[in-house]
This record gives structure tokens, sequence and C-alpha cells, in this order.
């Protein structure tokens, strides 16, 4: 087999600016993932893993504007989001180094022997443990959060967990200097470097997910791209977790009494919220229910003005803008539909945010399969109401998200039971806010229902580092066979229940 090279790709041109790497052969995959395999009983040392994740902040932050302008020039994402994208991963892994000091995430729990219980209890002493060897898929939108050095590494190697990544091919030199950095950090902290490896390709991705010595998977991406990684994670001769994040519309419902209230304030941010980032962002709110009539109308002219004050940009890769327009342009042509603020093309390169508009009963009327999909870019859907019962009808025909937002009026008579229906289509629900920024917190939750996600785990906050986690229960076991965690003088000090 012929390996293939990677390029480097200018998002702003479409031109290659220097090769990379080569995708990754069979042979090579299989060499990845068992030196990540051999890496695993060093990571068994929790201090060792704190000061790696902490060491890998570090040098991610000693090495900020060669990071911020490696993935400008592939991203086109500029200098400001990617400094602020940079601040919170290394955060982001100063935090889970946090938690493995901490220890809590063991949930140790200790049943004493009972003779006197149904059936009898034995003495029993229960913890987690590392799963193995976990395959993570980088994102295209976000080169550092949720790519090399994002999230599924950081809790993934906070479980102990060793990390092959599958770097994203729009991003590939990017992803080469931050795993150079991690891996450096791991020598620094005592570590062997493959506890971190990265290989490219898309052909790798198939053998990553399907390598027997690869025990769960992390991705973000398309729905196509991650269903078939899940099937095939599925029917391996011994299955294994896939937690992928694939796609969502992030419903926002506005009351009657909200758009009276607050119109102009709805409107306008709503517009900053689905032009963030020119609309590549896994929570932007891409469809919208609005109440028929004035008020409603005052909520889309108040969108309408703001989105003429968003400056054009540049999407992630032609291949990205072209899917954008073709899906824009095939909308805005289904019955019933109009684009008030159309989105489309400003130039060869960037393209122009927008809106489209319609009424709950064209969804209603069979319409769902066309609109009621996500469009990756700065678009979103209003489709305006003249009902209660119209409202839930639609949000009946709306797949699982990421996100689900009310925005409602105090005392406002319907927010309660609206609440109540959002509330199983997705993993966060907001109240008089907007779902884009996702802040890294212990009681945050980034999954859903699918599609949005193929699991009911999260990628983001605290609780991340149970995806690559086990439970294991010992019984009636000798003190001195016991994992230190269970033993009676609690020598690591860990918490326990």
């Amino acid at each position: 087999m012929v390996a293939e090279p990677v390029w480097s790709v200018d998002p702003r041109t479409g031109k290659e600016r220097e090769q990379v790497a080569e995708e990754a052969t069979p042979e090579e995959i299989d060499q990845a993932v068992r030196a990540a395999h051999a890496a695993r009983t060093a990571l068994a040392d929790r201090k060792a893993r704190a000061a790696l994740l902490r060491g890998a902040a570090d040098l991610l932050d000693a090495a900020r504007d060669k990071v911020v302008e490696a993935a400008d020039a592939e991203t086109a994402l500029g200098p400001v989001r990617l400094t602020g994208e940079l601040a919170r991963t290394t955060a982001q892994l100063r935090y889970f180094a946090d938690i493995v000091d901490e220890a809590a995430f063991l949930d140790v729990r200790i049943s004493r022997p009972d003779p006197t219980t149904t059936p009898p209890t034995p003495d029993l002493r229960r913890m987690k443990i590392p799963l193995g060897v976990v395959a993570v898929y980088a994102a295209s939108n976000f080169p550092l959060a949720f790519s090399v050095p994002g999230g599924d590494t950081a809790s993934a190697l906070a479980a102990g967990c060793p990390v092959v990544v599958k770097a994203h091919p729009l991003h590939p030199a990017t992803s080469e200097l931050c795993a150079a950095l991690l891996r450096r950090a791991a020598v620094e902290a005592g570590l062997p470097e493959d506890v971190v490896v990265l290989v490219h390709g898309f052909d790798a991705g198939v053998e990553l997910v399907r390598h027997p010595l690869v025990a769960a998977a992390g991705f973000t991406g398309s729905v196509q791209g991650g269903r078939a990684l899940f099937d095939a994670a599925a029917a391996r001769p011994v299955p294994i977790p896939f937690h992928g994040e694939l796609g969502s519309l992030n419903p926002v419902v506005i009351t009657e009494a909200a758009a009276e209230e607050r119109a102009e304030e709805i409107g306008a941010g709503l517009a900053a919220s689905m032009t963030m980032g020119m609309g590549q962002f896994c929570t932007k709110p891409g469809f919208v229910l609005a109440p028929a009539g004035a008020a409603g109308d005052r909520v889309t002219a108040a969108l309408t003005e703001a989105l003429g004050d968003v400056e054009p940009g540049v999407m992630l890769s032609r291949r990205m803008r072209g899917h954008f327009l073709t899906a824009t342009y095939e909308d805005a042509q289904a019955e019933g539909v109009t684009a008030p603020v159309h989105p489309g093309s400003a130039s060869p390169e960037a393209v122009v945010p927008g809106f489209l508009l319609t009424d709950a009963a064209v969804l209603l009327d069979g319409h769902r399969h066309v609109l009621l999909q996500e469009t990756f870019g700065p678009v979103t859907l209003v489709a305006r109401y003249s009902s209660r019962e119209e409202i839930s009808a639609v949000l009946g025909l709306v797949p699982g998200n990421l996100t689900a937002t009310l925005q409602a009026a105090d005392e406002d008579p319907e927010a309660a039971s609206l609440l109540a229906e959002l509330t199983p289509l997705a993993g966060r629900i907001l109240v008089n806010g907007w779902p884009t920024g996702v802040a890294v917190a212990d009681a945050q939750h980034h999954g859903g229902p699918y599609p949005a996600t193929t699991s009911p785990s999260t990628s983001v906050g605290g609780t991340a580092i149970e995806r690559w986690l086990r439970p294991v229960a010992y019984q009636s076991t000798p003190e001195h066979l016991l994992p230190p965690e269970l033993r009676d003088d609690n020598p690591l000090g860990v918490p326990r229940r």
C-alpha cells in the first residue's frame, strides 16, 4: 500500500500550504495502537497523570503564538477566537488534573459484611478502572478544544487511558504541533511519550475503531461519518463504547409573551449566536419557533437588521462552503419557504449569513425531511406558529439535540409546560439565553438524544471522565490483595462511601 500525502490547506485560498505527514497504513495503525497499549501501565500513577495534564497546558500556553498562527492558517477562525479557544483548552487540561488529584471519579464504595441481610452481604469493595486505549476523532470546527489536546484526550488521560488521535484533515499541521507538545509533556512527567499517539488518514479512522486493543472511542463530526464508525464499533467481535457527537438543530422556542416583551433583544441575540464562528458551532441555534403576528414580526425584523451588520466570513474549507451554499439554496426553494436575508456567497472565498422563514403548518404538511436537518454554517430556519398546539406538533418532529432553548417572559403562563416538552429533546436546556458557548464545569452536559450523540454521556465537564472507566467490585478479598484505594487504611486518601 502506498501512503498518501497529508497536506495542510489554506481555507482562504483553497491552496495547499505544505505536506505535513502521510496517511497511516494498516501496519502503522497497528504499531500506534500497540505502542499506546504498552504505555497504559505507566498511566496508573495518578500523580504522573496530573503532572502530564498540567505540563501539557503549560507547554501549550508557552507556544501560544505558534499554535494560534498554525491553527488560523488552516481554519481561518482568526487569532482572537483561537486565542480564546487555546485558553479554554489549557484550562480544561488543568481542570482534569484537579479531578485526578481529588480522585472522587474513582467512585470508591465499600459495603461491610452483614449476615443479617437477605441474602447475606459479603465484604464488597467497588471502584472504577480505566478501559484501555481510547481512539479520539478530532473535530473540524475546534482545532484545539475538540481536537488533539481537547476534551476527549484530556478526560481519557485523566481516567488513565492512553490515546490514539485521528487528526482531522482540515488542520493536520496544528495537530502535529499539539501532539508533539503533549508527547513532550508526557516525557517530562516521567511517562512514555506514546501515551498520546497521532495518526492521519480516512482509512486510519476505520482501522482504529476495529483494532482489538482499542477499548473505546470518542468522535465529533457528521452524522454520516459518525454513524459509520458507530456501526463498525458495534460490529466488532468484541463491541466497544463509541461516544459520538453527530449533529444537532438546537431548537429555540420563543413564546408570544417573550416576543411582546423584548423582541428586539431576542432577534439580536439570535443573530449573534447563529453567526458565532460563521455558524460552525455544534450548538448553533438552527431552528426557531416564533409566534405569528406583530410580535413575531418584530423578532424577525430585529434578526434581519442584526444580520445586516455581520461581515462575510470564510468557512473551514471549500467543501463545507459548497455544502452550505447547496443546502441553503435547496431549502430556500422548498414550498412555503422564503429567505428574508438570503444566506449565500459573498465572494469566491466568503459567505454571508441569513435566515429562512416558513410557517409551522408547512413543516406539519410533509416538508420536515427537507427542513429539519442541521445545516453547517451561518443560517437558521424560523417557523411561525399560530397556536400552542402547533408548537407541540412541530416539536414532535424534531430529532435529538445537544441543546434546546426557551425564550420566555417573567410569569409566562406557557413556560413550565414548554420546558417540560423541550427537556426530552436535548441534553442541555436553556431559558432566556443562547446555546453557543459551553462552560467547562462539574454540572455541564454536552450530549443529547440521538443523533446529537450516540450515548448518554458528555464530552464536556467533569463527568466526561466516566466515558473511559468501568466499575469493578472485589468480594471477600484479603486486605493485602486489594488495590490501595480499597484498603481499610486508605493509604492514598481517596474519597470513599
